[in-house]
């Protein structure tokens, strides 16, 4: 029972609430229709009220009062909402505080997953997140650049001159334009990689044996070839119609490594070798081409000063130089893995080479 008290002395007014199934249903519609009967009675009655308090029982809840302070289910209306509405602030923050001692906005999340500012080495922030401080390396630029693997078996003649062949569209697609052609080398080159991880995972899932890190190595070979993608698209911005190229390329050529990749595996790497020789003379000619002025030395994009840990004056030529010894490297690594099935064994018999740049 709640009083309600008018100008021409004190009425009784008895509320009776039905028993609600839930407290959003009590504070809600039950408690706005109740108050809107009291109202109404109160006015058919004559007379200004006073502000109209009206408590509601909710069952298993009594509307009690302790210490002086009542419970959520007494209090009017008014009261609710003022309390609804200094509760949504503080659910929209991430609860941080900013370096200035103002609260920060953050992304709030049901999950409570952590987050973790990192910091490089001289304390200032990282700004990456597509890759961390310790997965960061510096290039062995004196490895062999001119090691090739010479076409003996008719696997071998089959891949090499499936590579040869695609290098002829692309050299008349971009002719001179390096910077362009090797931000679409780069949209080829990250497939192999993945889709032999890919499979290789699948197939130590079916067979429950281990892969010898070779999933490993795949995987961090296609997102190596990623990050040179990512740090081309700071130099060369591509136009319309090279994205719808890359998109029809990349759709033709994963299809096809992997069904090249099911059926022949030796096939499979020796051809991304002979790939990755292609993307040596390819760098190699960009590399000539920033030397005699042709093509402008500007300063290295951030991205890559991070992640090959370059000097913070580094310029394109560096970048340049970097990224071809990451080719050479793959080169390594899969005509490896192709020598590897040649001679009658599986990749998971050979320890991998990880973390080979």
């Amino acid at each position: 029972m709640m009083y309600t008290m008018g100008r021409g002395g004190a009425s009784r007014l008895g509320v009776a609430a039905l028993a609600l199934r839930n407290f959003s249903s009590a504070t809600g519609g039950g408690a706005g229709a109740v108050a809107r009967r009291a109202a109404s009675n109160g006015i058919a009655s004559g007379g200004a009220q006073a502000p109209i308090a009206v408590g509601v029982w909710i069952r298993g809840m009594a509307p009690t009062t302790t210490g002086g302070d009542r419970t959520f289910a007494t209090m009017t209306l008014g009261e609710q909402e003022q309390r609804e509405e200094k509760k949504q602030p503080q659910m929209a923050s991430g609860g941080g505080m900013n370096g200035d001692g103002d609260e920060e906005k953050g992304i709030v999340s049901y999950w409570d997953i952590p987050t973790r500012k990192i910091r490089k080495e001289d304390g200032t922030e990282w700004k990456w997140n597509s890759f961390m401080p310790w997965e960061t390396y510096k290039a062995d630029t004196s490895i062999d650049l001119k090691k090739h693997h010479k076409p003996s078996t008719m696997i071998d003649k089959i891949a090499y001159w499936t590579v040869k062949s695609l290098r002829w569209p692309t050299d008349l697609f971009f002719q001179r334009r390096y910077g362009c052609r090797a931000m679409m080398l780069e949209t080829v080159a990250a497939v192999p990689g993945m889709v032999g991880g890919m499979l290789l995972h699948c197939k130590s899932l079916r067979r429950f044996e281990h892969s010898g890190g070779w999933i490993r190595t795949l995987l961090e070979e296609a997102e190596n070839e990623r990050m040179h993608l990512m740090t081309f698209m700071e130099v060369a911005q591509p136009k319309w119609y090279e994205r719808a190229l890359v998109i029809g390329v990349q759709g033709v050529f994963f299809n096809a490594y992997f069904l090249g990749y099911v059926i022949s595996p030796k096939f499979a790497h020796r051809m991304v070798g002979y790939l990755e020789e292609e993307a040596i003379h390819s760098y190699t000619e960009f590399l000539k081409e920033l030397d005699k002025g042709n093509i402008e030395n500007v300063p290295a994009p951030a991205i890559a000063i991070d992640y090959w840990r370059l000097p913070a004056d580094a310029r394109l030529r560096d970048v340049v130089e970097v990224v071809r010894a990451d080719e050479a490297h793959h080169r390594d690594v899969n005509h490896l893995a192709s020598d590897i099935h040649y001679q009658g064994h599986e990749l998971r018999e050979t320890p991998a080479p990880l973390g080979y740049h």
